[in-house]
């Protein structure tokens, strides 16, 4: 990939997609008959989490040579991603993912990226290693290390950054899209985590993917166990109970989740990555920022959609508005 001039707020790099999500409800999807289509994948939700929130943002991932893939450089360009480095493969197709909708906790993934999916055949010499350590955040997941050669090109990109600027390590851990004894045995992946976590600065994770990199799940072990790895922030996502965030200079922030009615779970996580960058970008108070990602998840979470559902600034500020009024009772 050519070098470039341009110096981004944000650049992800990971995991792109076609999401087709029912547009009925707790329907099984075996009786499915409609879908909406839209852009996923974690590296790409974040990149228009941000965007949406006014920060400049690209991706690094690669599509089919197909319909689909035009579609997502259609979809990137629309929400303001920039995709210089979304690259076709040919011979693999665009890697399309299905759920089921059962509100409030229940939304099951069905992924289709075999035999191989084109976001894990990214190369370490077409990164462009310059616009990589240029940008203010660099955002990497946990999928990126599933296979090579993304394995080794995610591992070179981190090492290029040498911690310049806000590297993030998203955990990310789908074991679908590991090897089937990554599956039953997720030792296997350990070590390329530990690795990852040695080149950044922030960690973000669920309790799952947390015990993943680390062997603990108590929240306050992970983080300290995230910090103990390397990194200077550790954001542990704890689903109904909230986040909890510790920095090695000792600031420990823990908030609520913004209660919505829930929709569709997905993306809603990737929303509050966006959301955090933004707030990390702007210097905001740990705390702050936590409640800001937070109210931007919980907007996606009241939504159909993850990418189409990203909120702009406006919309997350009306939302943590309203979560702060008063409760009334008849």
């Amino acid at each position: 990939m050519a070098g470039s001039a341009t110096s981004f707020d944000l650049i992800t790099m990971g995991r792109i997609g076609v999401d087709l999500y029912p547009l009925q409800s707790g329907v099984p999807l075996a009786r499915v008959e409609t879908f909406g289509k839209f852009l996923g994948g974690s590296a790409a939700n974040v990149a228009v989490a941000a965007a949406r929130l006014g920060r400049t943002t690209a991706v690094i991932t690669r599509t089919g040579a197909d319909p689909f893939g035009v579609y997502l450089h259609q979809q990137l360009r629309e929400f303001g991603v920039d995709d210089r480095w979304v690259t076709p493969v040919d011979g693999l197709p665009t890697p399309v993912t299905f759920c089921e909708l059962f509100p409030p906790d229940d939304f099951p993934l069905y992924f289709y990226r075999r035999p191989s999916a084109p976001d894990l055949a990214v190369h370490t010499d077409e990164l462009d290693y310059f616009a990589i350590r240029a940008a203010r955040i660099f955002w990497i997941t946990g999928t990126g290390l599933s296979e090579e050669p993304s394995r080794s090109a995610t591992l070179a990109a981190l090492k290029s950054r040498d911690k310049a600027g806000t590297t993030v390590f998203d955990l990310d851990w789908r074991p679908a899209l590991w090897s089937d004894t990554a599956w039953t045995d997720p030792e296997e992946a350990r070590p390329y985590y530990a690795e990852a976590l040695r080149h950044a600065t922030v960690a973000v994770g669920n309790l799952d993917e947390c015990e993943i990199a680390t062997g603990v799940r108590e929240p306050q072990a992970c983080a300290e166990a995230l910090l103990a790895a390397g990194v200077e922030l550790a954001v542990v996502k704890q689903g109904p109970k909230g986040v909890l965030a510790m920095h090695r200079d000792g600031t420990t922030a823990e908030v609520p989740p913004v209660p919505v009615e829930v929709v569709n779970g997905l993306g809603a996580g990737d929303a509050f990555g966006g959301a955090l960058c933004h707030g990390l970008l702007s210097g905001w108070e740990l705390e702050r920022t936590l409640r800001y990602a937070n109210a931007a998840g919980a907007h996606v979470a009241s939504r159909l959609a993850c990418s189409l559902a990203m909120p702009t600034g406006a919309e997350v500020e009306n939302l943590l508005a309203r979560a702060s009024e008063p409760s009334t009772t008849a």
